[in-house]
């Protein structure tokens, strides 16, 4: 049985930095004041933080923070098919911010071009950025709160 509990934030000093224990020593942090991310697993030199920085882009890698306590810190992607998706998007560490973008609808003729059982696609036209502080704003554009 996880427990969750708001903490404040050892990257950006947010109070809005939401922790789930689930045990066993294993715990996940997800701040919605800078939109970073760490688990218990993601310190120096582990086997988990290694395998997660072959696979991120370029600026993710460059992004990532080492908290005082040791843990590793990185911007979070989020890719909710039906509403919609917010990622880093910038050029460099000084240069760069949070892009949202809507869910919308694949048309009829859209759904051939897409997977089996596909019903919305990342309007890319309409793409919002948000600086790094405003992560809550970028979540509130795609939605992600409506119940």
């Amino acid at each position: 049985m996880s427990k969750d509990n708001l903490t404040i934030c050892t990257r950006c000093g947010s109070d809005a930095c939401y922790e789930t224990d689930l045990g066993a020593d294993y715990k996940i942090s997800m701040c919605y004041g800078c939109g970073f991310t760490t688990n218990t697993l993601m310190t120096k030199d582990s086997k988990f933080l290694e395998e997660q920085l072959e696979v991120l882009p370029e600026l993710y890698k460059d992004l990532v923070y080492e908290d005082p306590n040791g843990q590793h810190w990185m911007p979070s992607t989020i890719n909710n098919p039906e509403q919609g998706m917010i990622f880093i998007d910038g050029t460099s560490i000084n240069d760069w911010e949070w892009a949202a973008c809507s869910a919308i609808e694949l048309t009829e003729e859209e759904k051939s071009r897409f997977p089996e059982g596909s019903t919305h696609k990342m309007d890319m036209k309409n793409v919002k950025r948000f600086k790094e502080r405003d992560f809550m704003e970028a979540l509130e554009y795609i939605g992600a709160f409506k119940q």
